[in-house]
């Protein structure tokens, strides 16, 4: 039975899509099938993993709408063992053909139910807003990962989020958990984002994952040329902190 992780958080540039993309691929590479689901509709996941996203007739938006299956959208995609239900820029509109529906919140959930068995790990990539989008990505989620940058502003909004993870835990998805909170952009000479790390460590302490993503140049590069990172260089930083990350989560599911 997959575990259905949502990689979530309402700020902007927090590295949600880096992560998605990495932390499937680098499942992936340690041998456990991974389906990484584009819930984004800037789409960056896809493009990122080398969709050409202009072509897509299947993607998350008739998943969500219902009008294929999750098992007719899925596409290979050139990391082993990695494969991904992409987006398009049409997603923008789902949420306004949704607000009116019975379920709305379940439509993503009921979509994924019927795939769930066939991969080990299920990765959502966030659109970055609380919206209906997100609010289908938590209730289909077994999980949410929430990634936060080393930065000025890194706690502002995490209230938010965890009060929204609060109440879909009430209301819709009672056994959601959070996997944990995975720090970003870290740059080890900047003395802000030391202090960051303390202060997430020490307010969320368990939750926080051992491993950090370091400020990686390869890592940013490799999106422009469709591959992830262990697929674009897999000696680098970015790519052995990714792999971490994924021993980190199988061990811990273990």
């Amino acid at each position: 039975m997959g575990k259905i992780i949502a990689i979530a958080n309402q700020k902007g540039g927090v590295g949600k899509t880096t992560t998605s993309v990495n932390l499937a691929a680098s499942l992936g590479v340690l041998e456990k099938k991974v389906l990484l689901v584009d819930a984004d509709p800037q789409a960056n996941a896809s493009s990122g993993l080398g969709v050409d996203i202009d072509t897509i007739e299947h993607g998350t938006y008739q998943v969500l709408e219902h009008t294929v299956s999750a098992q007719e959208s899925i596409l290979k995609s050139n990391t082993p063992n990695l494969d991904i239900i992409p987006a398009h820029i049409d997603l923008v509109a789902i949420e306004i053909e949704l607000v009116d529906k019975e379920n709305r919140e379940y439509m993503l959930k009921e979509a994924l139910s019927s795939i769930k068995d066939q991969y080990d790990y299920i990765i959502i990539d966030c659109a970055p807003s609380l919206g209906l989008l997100t609010i289908n990505a938590l209730t289909a989620a077994d999980a949410v990962l929430i990634p936060i940058q080393c930065e000025y502003f890194a706690l502002e909004g995490l209230g938010k989020l965890l009060n929204t993870i609060k109440s879909i835990q009430k209301t819709h998805n009672p056994s959601l958990d959070i996997e944990g909170m995975l720090l970003t952009m870290f740059d080890s000479r900047l003395r802000l984002s030391n202090q960051v790390v303390e202060e997430v460590q020490k307010h969320f302490s368990e939750m926080v994952f051992k491993t950090v993503i370091q400020r990686n140049v390869k890592l940013s590069e490799a999106p422009s040329f469709g591959e992830s990172i262990i697929v674009y260089d897999a000696t680098s930083k970015g790519a052995s902190n990714y792999l971490e990350l994924a021993e980190e989560i199988i061990t811990k599911n273990n």
